[in-house]
């Protein structure tokens, strides 16, 4: 079949800028989609943090380009960088006045204006270039304006006429509300009567809103999730829109990068293993605790946790349930992660209180990330919702064994572990209680006194396929219906 030319705009791409799973998803998307055959084009904001480190250089005829946002004329070039192990080109948007702060996302009164001039800026450069995209795939809030702008701002261009926009919900939660006054100076005057009008009169416009009602398809990062989100308790408000639109929405479990999470040849951890050959997961146990200060042990379980440290998460159930075991149980934790001030303190308690059992690490470090899901015998995740989650998916390639909230892509990704029948690859609980994480974590430690189980419930977990390999079918299939889509 013909090849397809996709535009992806995204706020985040790993390795370059990256504060969650946006940036692992749009960097593998346009990897397998460029190795499938397909034409992709990335193109993010050149942020501060990207200039400093990546090799960049400057695109040919797309400098020095102008959009006119807010009464003004915003300045504009576009330069591109490599992307590890990718055939598609990545395309920074360079405008030092929006985009080189400390932070990729800021509380600054032009957070707005910052990433429509994004959308703008990949629409223009495909003006520029004369690339005609078949699909214009906007990710999140921060591109959401992009299927409203296709449909008039550059509906005049017949270089848009067969473009099609899918709008990806990589997070409901985040949904980038501005005062219904800055509409002007986000360039969306003209289509002032397309917005929702209820917000306007509340005085709002909402980036994301924008994109559910004007994107041809939406899609999700679940199967779950996506019905999750047109209830009222997962909606974020927002449920009634996406109910409006259930024929429009599709949820895709997220892959893994089959490569980077695979313990039998990861660069980031000393010591490979595989299904059937785990000699070097024990060897990774014992160095996991030697780097982060705490006693070595071939006998008790070793939790770990990698996470921002939000409500999202749900970390006010391990609370009571962990201090109970950490007493009870020969046991270690060891935590990555920062957030929210509550939960540092609370895991920087712990370890306090539990110098030989609990490790905290205040901060982000991949290498150690990879460490901590390779030495790990459990990794806990007992969210309160997870649009998909990756750590539970890498967890059970390390044949380290998720405990998981049953909710979003955690209850597509991890079958609980049936003691009887001997099948299943984690332990999930359904109530968002302590009661019920704590009767899951018992479970946990019956499990583990039984061996034989465990290593049966280990490798089914192992044995199992998360890679892009695996999911890129789906979105080419939904690309291609997309683009045979008539408005």
């Amino acid at each position: 079949m013909p090849s397809l030319r996709i535009l992806q705009i995204s706020a985040e791409c790993a390795p370059f800028a990256k504060t969650g799973g946006l940036a692992d998803v749009s960097a593998a998307l346009s990897r397998y989609l460029a190795g499938a055959g397909h034409d992709v084009r990335l193109v993010l904001p050149l942020y501060q943090r990207v200039k400093q480190k990546a090799k960049l250089r400057p695109v040919e005829g797309l400098q020095d380009l102008k959009v006119r946002l807010g009464g003004r004329e915003q300045w504009f070039s576009i330069w591109q960088a490599d992307a590890p192990r990718s055939k598609a080109p990545v395309w920074f948007v360079r405008a030092p006045q929006y985009f080189e702060r400390e932070s990729l996302y800021t509380e600054d009164a032009d957070e707005g204006q910052r990433f429509a001039l994004l959308t703008h800026a990949a629409l223009l450069s495909c003006q520029h270039t004369g690339w005609a995209p078949h699909v214009v795939h906007a990710h999140d809030w921060h591109a959401a304006l992009a299927p409203l702008l296709l449909r008039t701002h550059y509906a005049w261009d017949r270089l848009f006429k067969d473009a099609r926009s899918l709008l990806s919900i990589h997070n409901l939660g985040y949904q980038g509300w501005f005062p219904a006054t800055a509409i002007d100076e986000l360039g969306l005057g003209d289509e002032r009567h397309l917005l929702h009008q209820d917000h306007l009169q509340e005085g709002r416009v909402g980036f994301l809103v924008t994109g559910l009602l004007w994107a041809d398809m939406l899609s999700t990062v679940s199967a779950t999730y996506a019905k999750e989100i047109q209830t009222d308790e997962h909606g974020v408000g927002l449920q009634g829109i996406l109910r409006s639109r259930a024929d429009r929405l599709k949820g895709i479990v997220n892959g893994i990068d089959s490569d980077e999470w695979d313990p039998s040849s990861d660069p980031r951890i000393p010591h490979h293993y595989a299904l059937g050959e785990l000699d070097g997961k024990r060897r990774m146990k014992a160095a996991l605790l030697e780097r982060v200060g705490l006693p070595p042990t071939t006998t008790a379980p070793v939790f770990g946790i990698v996470s921002r440290l939000t409500m999202q998460k749900g970390f006010e159930l391990v609370h009571d349930a962990i201090s109970v075991l950490l007493r009870r149980e020969d046991m270690r934790l060891v935590v990555l992660g920062s957030g929210e001030e509550r939960y540092e303190r609370f895991f920087g308690w712990l370890a306090q209180t539990f110098p030989g059992k609990v490790a905290y690490l205040q901060s982000y470090d991949e290498e150690l990330s990879h460490w901590i899901e390779a030495g790990s015998d459990v990794f806990l995740m007992p969210s309160r919702y997870e649009p998909c989650g990756l750590n539970q998916m890498y967890s059970q390639r390390a044949g380290t064994v998720p405990l998981v909230r049953r909710t979003g892509g955690l209850a597509d990704t991890v079958q609980d572990w049936d003691p009887a029948a001997r099948t299943g690859t984690g332990f999930v609980f359904e109530r968002f209680d302590a009661q019920s994480f704590h009767s899951a974590l018992e479970r946990v430690f019956a499990t583990w006194r039984d061996q034989d189980s465990w290593r049966r419930l280990q490798a089914q977990g192992m044995a199992l396929d998360w890679s892009w390999e695996t999911r890129i079918d789906e979105y080419i299939e939904l690309y291609r219906s997309l683009h045979a889509l008539r408005r």
